[in-house]
């Protein structure tokens, strides 16, 4: 099946997306350490493609807090339920490695968490951004850790806060300072 990509300017720099028929496999910085095989990509046009250059545009403008869009990121099942995961931290909140594996239901899988996290294909539409260290640290994230700050002051979670402020509910997530 053919996967068809695009580049999309951002504020970050370009990001490639890419699709199939179904959904969207990945999305990536310049500067990700991992991509996926090109093996049978066709650059042009989708309307999958269209849809998230589209979203994305919007929540760069700050007129987007969640994506609408089928999503199709391959990965092992532990990497997938973790991807997904990533999707239900609301926008503006933050949560740590450890919370996340604790909701998950393995808490002692911090490590792992923190694994597929690193490997999400699609950054920023699965919010791998929102997860930082149980210090409030910014760790890791595939486009650069100032990508990860812009994402976070981009979405209110980061101006002015300090970072012991980042954590605060049961839920593993506190909203922002704006």
């Amino acid at each position: 099946m053919t996967i068809h990509f695009r580049h999309i300017d951002s504020p970050l720099g370009p990001l490639t997306v890419s699709t199939r028929d179904e959904g969207l496999l990945a999305l990536e910085f310049p500067q990700d350490a991992w991509f996926l095989p090109r093996d049978g990509w066709r650059e042009g046009d989708h309307p999958l493609l269209r849809r998230a250059q589209a979203q994305l545009d919007e929540y760069f403008a700050g007129a987007r807090r969640a994506f609408e869009l089928p999503l199709a990121p391959q990965g092992t099942p532990f990497q997938r339920l973790v991807w997904s995961a990533l999707a239900d931290i609301p926008y503006g909140q933050t949560t740590s490695y450890a919370r996340l594996a604790a909701r998950l239901g393995r808490p002692t899988a911090t490590r792992a968490v923190g694994a597929a996290n690193g490997r999400n294909p699609l950054g920023i539409i699965l919010p791998c951004h929102r997860v930082i260290g149980a210090n409030g640290a910014l760790t890791g994230f595939s486009g650069g850790l100032a990508a990860k700050q812009f994402l976070l002051r981009l979405e209110g979670a980061l101006p002015g806060a300090a970072p012991g402020d980042l954590f605060g509910n049961d839920a593993g997530a506190t909203r922002g300072r704006g």
